[in-house]
């Protein structure tokens, strides 16, 4: 079910303003913290947020009962959230593996991300090229790709 949450203003004692969106449950945790002079740390979202209520002078929640209300109501329910974040895990963390071969005489195999064409030596950080040319190669159990420096490498040209 999707949670209406109200707007809690505050200012600093050095006049900073802030706001942050609260369901009524945080809005009674925060009320608490203030009365006792304790740090309030709550999670808003996906996001963890922390306020020192020593440092905040004064504050104001906009519910149901204020005259100038605002409401956040969550875009996404939290499935549809995590179906996008887990979409965008798989595509980000595609990993392929590497033979690295460097001037400097290192020799060794990495996971590198799938898409890259350049990257750097372990040993002296130099930077090594994938060479296309040489196409899949044993690299272990696995097949994988080739980058090296030992001799130019010709670099994909597109657009023309």
């Amino acid at each position: 079910m999707d949670q209406v949450l109200n707007i809690m203003t505050y200012t600093l004692n050095s006049g900073v303003k802030g706001t942050v969106p609260l369901s009524d449950k945080q809005i009674e945790e925060w009320i608490e913290s203030y009365k006792s002079n304790t740090i309030f740390i709550t999670v808003v979202g996906k996001e963890w947020f922390g306020l020192n209520s020593d440092l905040v002078a004064d504050f104001k929640v906009h519910n149901s009962f204020s005259d100038h209300r605002e409401y956040i109501v969550p875009a996404q329910s939290i499935e549809e959230s995590n179906q996008l974040e887990v979409a965008y895990n798989q595509h980000s963390q595609q990993k392929t593996m590497i033979r690295v071969e460097c001037k400097c005489g290192a020799s060794y195999i990495e996971s590198l991300a799938k898409y890259r064409t350049k990257s750097s030596c372990k040993e002296c950080n130099s930077m090594v090229f994938l060479d296309k040319k040489v196409g899949l190669i044993d690299v272990g159990k696995d097949k994988g790709y080739y980058m090296t420096n030992k001799y130019y490498v010709e670099k994909e040209v597109t657009g023309l």
